[in-house]
């Protein structure tokens, strides 16, 4: 369960998705072009997850090797027990840097959603959580379904570290942080997440996170053209 650290942090938990060789590496069967360039930041959020009390929880996928167990659009991926993210296999496994210690919770998914088909929903109320902190790869998928579906669970607030996420290109990412937004979903550096002290003018304080007002962030994305973006912090 999440501990209390100064009464900030108590039902809350972070979730790492799919941060995995065969993600994360260059060449990768799955390689998302912006993981790598994240691998410190998700570090770094994952530590201070775990000085604050707040429960982590690594979502990863581990596959079938003749793939009986993905989606039909990719089994063609899994010819003579080969395929990628194979249980077992360096590619399903952790990038290094990151390594899952004694108390924390592995969750298998096999789809882009960690609650679908899984037991995220009850494990979360067991541990008593209300309000969810999301990083990892990549964000049209499994951040942004895994993201909707907490939303629709009545998780709050839902938190998206948009430095501790990535997907194939800045614009991609851009687009799907702003239709996260648009369901109330904040979207925070881990800098502006974590921020201890009094928060500078702009910011409101929102569950565990300190983030720009929504009315702000919007009238960001609105006057930068996601086309010549090449980053999403814009903050």
């Amino acid at each position: 369960m999440a501990a209390v650290v100064n009464g900030k942090w108590f039902e809350t938990a972070m979730l790492v998705i799919d941060m995995q060789n065969d993600f994360i590496l260059p060449g990768g069967p799955m390689h998302v072009a912006g993981g790598q360039a994240i691998v410190p930041t998700v570090i770094r959020a994952v530590s201070v997850a775990r000085k604050r009390g707040i429960s982590v929880i690594w979502v990863v996928r581990e596959h079938d090797p003749f793939g009986r167990d993905v989606e039909v659009f990719r089994r063609h991926l899994y010819v003579n027990g080969k395929g990628p993210i194979v249980k077992g296999t360096k590619g399903a496994e952790l990038v290094e840097g990151l390594i899952l210690v004694e108390g924390e919770y592995k969750l298998v998914k096999t789809r882009f959603s960690a609650f679908f088909d899984t037991n995220l929903n009850s494990l979360l109320q067991s541990f008593g959580i209300k309000s969810l902190v999301v990083v990892g790869v990549q964000t049209p998928n499994c951040i942004r379904q895994t993201t909707f579906d907490a939303v629709a669970s009545n998780f709050h607030p839902v938190t998206v570290i948009v430095d501790a996420t990535a997907a194939a290109t800045p614009e991609v990412h851009a687009a799907n942080i702003l239709d996260m937004q648009n369901i109330g979903v904040l979207t925070p550096t881990l800098s502006e997440c974590m921020y201890e002290e009094k928060p500078p003018q702009g910011f409101i304080q929102t569950g565990t996170c300190y983030s720009f007002s929504y009315r702000y962030i919007t009238c960001l994305f609105f006057m930068v053209k996601l086309t010549k973006m090449n980053s999403i912090n814009i903050f």
